[in-house]
């Protein structure tokens, strides 16, 4: 998965997407001026090859809204723990209503799916997550995740949870730096307990982090056999796709060249590797790949990856409302839902 530099694809830039090692793309707040930009870009995307390009983008909420002039501003996956701490009910229901806004939204701008939801727990350490985690509670991230991965299924949207095994606890920003998560397997229980109740619920992807357990395995989980084969796979029995975080974050800068970060994390059981920000490097990458014929051949993740396209909604007719989600009566009811439920109280004073 690779990335695109502005509001229009370049004569190199369709050169790399046509590469068969590339299979996705996913598009950042530079890519997006507006609704209708977005739609040519993602056509012009899709344009380049046959059966289509993946394209994704990462649209939690919050901080995190790669889209929005004409999208609805999401609230912070917080503000979602704390209207649970209040009535866990309209904490689902508010969940799912989100779940479901943002994944229609998407949608209608042609891209298939976002990297959502986060499941990391808030433990009040990790600035890079803070309010994008649910809550610090793992059985109420568990419930709130579930009903929000719930909302984009049944808008037609696959979900892909993140930041597998748990990024909260450490202070490092793996962006910056390479995080060490000094807890044993059994004290990362709490972390992992959403991913179990998701991967039965089915959700369809998992992001890994790169953070390393020394107390559990040696390698970096995002590049580790054993946190991706053995107890992703293995353990926890997921069989969907398994996405590499951006391989070019400095938490990785030890770990060999972008070449050799890809071989190691598809090696471990990725699906799907990340490259982003960094074009030389992804020319690199595909050279260095398409020499020595790496990830040619992986047919049981190119069937993962077919599944991660858009589905029918659930309970909504798009043909009435013109094809797209955005005035339908669902789009209507979840917009007045969440503005109501975010409306300052009416206060009088006496």
């Amino acid at each position: 998965m690779v990335d695109v530099g502005g509001l229009a694809l370049t004569a190199p830039e369709r050169e790399r997407l046509a590469n068969p090692l590339v299979g996705a793309v996913i598009l950042f707040s530079r890519n997006f001026r507006d609704l209708d930009q977005l739609r040519e870009l993602v056509a012009e995307i899709r344009a380049v090859r046959s059966p289509p390009l993946l394209v994704a983008v990462d649209q939690e909420g919050g901080r995190v809204q790669r889209f929005r002039t004409g999208f609805y501003r999401l609230p912070p996956l917080r503000w979602l723990g704390r209207q649970y701490d209040l009535d866990p009910d309209r904490g689902r229901r508010l969940a799912q209503a989100c779940g479901w806004l943002m994944a229609a939204e998407v949608l209608d701008a042609g891209v298939d799916f976002s990297f959502a939801p986060v499941v990391d727990l808030d433990y009040g350490t990790s600035e890079v997550i803070g309010d994008r985690s649910f809550h610090g509670d793992a059985d109420i991230v568990g419930e709130l995740a579930s009903a929000y991965v719930l909302g984009m299924h049944k808008a037609g949207m696959v979900a892909v949870a993140k930041h597998f095994p748990g990024h909260g606890y450490v202070v490092a920003d793996s962006h910056l730096d390479l995080p060490v998560d000094p807890r044993t397997l059994a004290e990362l229980y709490d972390d992992l307990l959403p991913y179990g109740r998701l991967v039965r619920q089915g959700v369809n992807g998992v992001m890994v982090a790169h953070v390393r357990y020394p107390q559990v395995d040696g390698a970096v989980a995002s590049l580790s056999p054993w946190w991706i084969g053995s107890y992703l796979r293995g353990e926890l029995g997921f069989g969907g796709v398994v996405f590499s975080d951006d391989l070019s974050m400095q938490a990785l800068a030890g770990e060999g060249d972008m070449p050799e970060r890809v071989r190691r994390t598809l090696a471990a059981g990725a699906d799907m590797a990340l490259v982003c920000n960094a074009p030389d490097a992804v020319d690199g990458v595909l050279d260095a790949l398409g020499a020595d014929g790496t990830a040619s051949e992986r047919p049981v993740g190119q069937a993962r990856l077919v599944a991660l396209r858009r589905r029918p909604p659930v309970g909504i007719d798009l043909e009435a409302s013109g094809g797209t989600f955005r005035g339908s009566s669902a789009w209507a009811e979840a917009i007045r839902l969440l503005d109501a439920a975010q409306a300052p109280p009416d206060l009088t004073l006496g």
